[in-house]
């Protein structure tokens, strides 16, 4: 018997009306995503893959057809209800971490808890768990800003995690980072998939699509490849990415 996938987009249509310009941020996209897989979803900037990325995290709706999340029609939902969404079924990593300076750290990852009508000490319990998978429990009362930006981005995971998310959604995570700490991001959202964390990563670099075990390119709001990143269409993006890298320097 076929599994229900924990993300379904049918025939997914984003369309803006600039002036007198249609512009079709997402032409009949339509994918699905089962529970276990790590997804890379690439393309450069104007492909339609942001677009993609907010309507999986329920911050967008599709002007035409249907999104499942969890089996769920969330197409058409409230702002409000949208909200609750997120909070119930996604975790988030952001680009720039999005983490409260006020703040401690442990603060910053009990937050998606608050809403989930946890008592306090059962708030701070899953967040100290969550900051202990990621490597920095002893960082607890530290501000962000006494964090590198590794350490940053640990938290975010950790914040996304503590929620015990369906699927964690993370948009260019290693953005603000160097290419050494990239790295270690990325080593340990593939663990995290290893451990059974289904994760979607949104990304416009070839060589971290790459370590996706599956990858969705996106161009001019359509889909042009689906499938595995040991495909040739990837392989030959990433070689051809690399040359271009090296002929810069």
């Amino acid at each position: 018997m076929e599994r229900n996938p924990l993300v379904e987009f049918k025939d997914i249509y984003k369309i803006y009306t600039m002036g007198d310009t249609e512009v079709r941020a997402l032409d009949g996209v339509s994918f699905r995503v089962f529970e276990g897989e790590f997804v890379a979803i690439i393309g450069q900037s104007g492909s339609g893959k942001s677009t993609c990325m907010n309507i999986i995290g329920c911050l967008d709706v599709p002007t035409e057809g249907t999104y499942l999340l969890n089996g769920e029609d969330v197409s058409n939902l409230t702002d409000d209800e949208q909200a609750e969404i997120r909070n119930k079924t996604l975790g988030f990593i952001f680009q720039q971490y999005n983490l409260l300076p006020k703040l401690n750290i442990l603060e910053n990852v009990k937050l998606p808890l608050l809403y989930k009508g946890l008592k306090d000490s059962e708030q701070k319990e899953r967040a100290m768990e969550a900051l202990n998978r990621v490597g920095i429990a002893d960082k607890y009362h530290h501000k962000p800003s006494q964090l590198s930006g590794g350490q940053q981005q640990r938290a975010s995971i950790a914040r996304a995690l503590a929620g015990s998310p369906s699927v964690i959604l993370a948009d260019e995570p290693t953005g603000a980072l160097d290419s050494k700490t990239s790295k270690e991001v990325i080593d340990f959202l593939v663990q995290l998939n290893a451990q059974g964390n289904t994760i979607i990563l949104i990304t416009h670099d070839n060589f971290i699509a790459a370590r996706a075990k599956r990858v969705i390119r996106i161009h001019d709001g359509k889909i042009t490849y689906d499938g595995p990143s040991s495909g040739d269409e990837i392989i030959r993006s990433t070689v051809l990415a690399r040359k271009e890298t090296e002929a810069s320097v």
